[in-house]
């Protein structure tokens, strides 16, 4: 399904199912401590029913799965949440192809609603008295990032560079560390009670961060197989120029963790 945004790479149409073999094989990519300061929160284990919106490929109920919450994971690609079904083979996690704005699940259902890499794509205006609703009281909705940093990791930034070649209006270039971004409206019935920024370093090989760069929105969500391919090539050929064949990419990771007000009780 395409996605038409005009605050997102100049309005240019995406689909993330375009690129959904290489999602689910490249961007399962979050280091351990990324988990941890989840689970430092005290959020998305044992007795916790969790919605993950975005789920994309699922790679965060996958990867918590362990930890023995309760998982339901959506996406508005029908590719993506594909799979996600095949990756999550023996986990009891369900699995919905809808969109945020879409959801209707029963009043109450959730602890805990997640985001990944994915927050501000949605209709917030729309979708934050849903999540409220959808959350028990006292409920969390956990906000997750993380992004190379093209500015401190030559790696990073060259390959960003060639992203731009081939997508001039990409708008996922020249990240910094900073808080995630929560619109005033989660105000009326949240209240942030936590955020961090912390720093991370990613290994990958020339291979695996060439499927990272190429799932990313810039290249394999937007471009046509013949963009995609001539851009693959060029990035390779610089890959081999200045990264040896294993190397650490320099990113940080970003959490929010905002909490329904007590007042906002249904």
């Amino acid at each position: 399904m395409n996605i038409i945004n005009e605050n997102i790479d100049g309005g240019k149409a995406f689909d993330w199912g375009k690129t959904s073999v290489d999602y689910a094989k490249y961007r399962d990519i979050y280091p351990q401590a990324f988990y941890e300061k989840i689970l430092a929160r005290g959020l998305c284990v044992k007795g916790q029913r969790v919605l993950d919106l975005g789920t994309g490929t699922g790679v965060l109920p996958r990867n918590l799965y362990a930890y023995g919450a309760d998982w339901t994971g959506t996406d508005i690609s029908e590719n993506q949440i594909a799979q996600a079904k095949i990756l999550s083979k023996g986990m009891d996690i369900a699995y919905y192809a809808a969109s945020a704005e879409s959801l209707a699940f029963p009043d109450r259902s959730f602890d805990v609603i997640t985001a990944c890499q994915c927050f501000w794509y949605f209709d917030h205006e729309k979708i934050m008295p849903e999540l409220s609703r959808m959350l028990k009281d006292g409920g969390r909705i956990l906000i997750l990032y993380m992004a190379w940093l093209p500015a401190e990791d030559r790696i990073a930034g060259e390959s960003e560079k060639l992203v731009l070649k081939y997508s001039p209006a990409w708008s996922g270039a020249g990240e910094t560390v900073h808080p995630i971004w929560i619109p005033d409206c989660y105000q009326e019935q949240f209240e942030l009670v936590y955020h961090e920024e912390y720093p991370l370093e990613v290994p990958f090989t020339r291979e695996s961060w060439n499927g990272r760069m190429k799932a990313c929105r810039g290249i394999g969500a937007s471009l046509s197989a013949q963009e995609v391919a001539a851009w693959e090539q060029e990035h390779m050929q610089l890959l081999h120029e200045i990264a040896p064949e294993r190397f650490m990419v320099k990113h940080y990771g970003a959490i929010a963790e905002l909490r329904k007000r007590d007042d906002c009780s249904l």
